[in-house]
């Protein structure tokens, strides 16, 4: 079936039928003579060729309501203007949906590429959390290099909170003791803070304080 053809075969309008057979036989004859002009025109004008077939049903409704008002010789010219104001209509329509669409698949695009960022920052947090437990000096090494791999870290506390772990580990108190005081100041309220204040040995009031007073406080 061409696209003269289906479009043929659209019903006419209810609220607008043809007066008489000849006006009827008219519009059909609209369609079938200028239906792949209208159909190019569109594509031309911008509108997506999936939505062309049904801008160009639009174009030939708006004719079939205006079919009194198209002079004879200037079919194809009332067509195109009605297929301009069709086709700008259906770019206004467009770029409302990519307004709309668009932030949700720049968030979508954001969690693809995090998504790897992510399992990397966890793999190599795992490999130190290991040498923690093998008691390896690596383990800060390891730490080390995570702060300069992700700056933008989405697991700053649990990094922060294995450093202290590991000064602790490997005797060094003051550094545990301040890396810790360090902790509670940026993550106040963090699930890893009664690890950190026991691997640092803080005293219960001291670390109760420093996660109760945020920064700010």
């Amino acid at each position: 079936m061409s696209r003269g053809e289906a479009l043929t075969l659209m019903p006419l309008p209810a609220a607008v039928p043809p007066d008489s057979r000849a006006a009827a036989g008219r519009l059909a004859g609209l369609v079938m003579e200028h239906s792949a002009f209208v159909w190019r025109s569109l594509v031309r004008l911008g509108v997506p060729r999936a939505d062309a077939e049904d801008a160009a049903q639009q174009v030939f409704l708006v004719a079939a309501r205006r079919l009194g008002d198209i002079e004879s010789g200037r079919e194809a010219a009332f067509l195109f203007s009605t297929a301009l104001r069709i086709a700008s209509r259906a770019r206004r329509t467009q770029q409302r949906r990519r307004e709309v669409l668009e932030p949700r698949r720049r968030a979508a695009r954001a969690r693809e590429k995090s998504a790897p960022t992510l399992a990397s920052e966890l793999a190599l947090l795992d490999t130190a959390r290991r040498a923690l437990r093998r008691g390896e000096a690596a383990a800060l090494a390891l730490l080390a290099r995570h702060a300069r791999e992700f700056p933008s870290a989405q697991l700053s506390d649990e990094a922060a909170a294995i450093r202290v772990e590991a000064l602790a580990s490997m005797g060094d108190r003051a550094g545990a003791h301040a890396a810790a005081r360090r902790f509670l100041e940026a993550h106040p309220g963090s699930p890893h803070a009664d690890r950190v204040e026991s691997a640092a040995g803080l005293e219960a009031s001291e670390g109760t304080v420093h996660r109760r007073n945020g920064p700010g406080d």
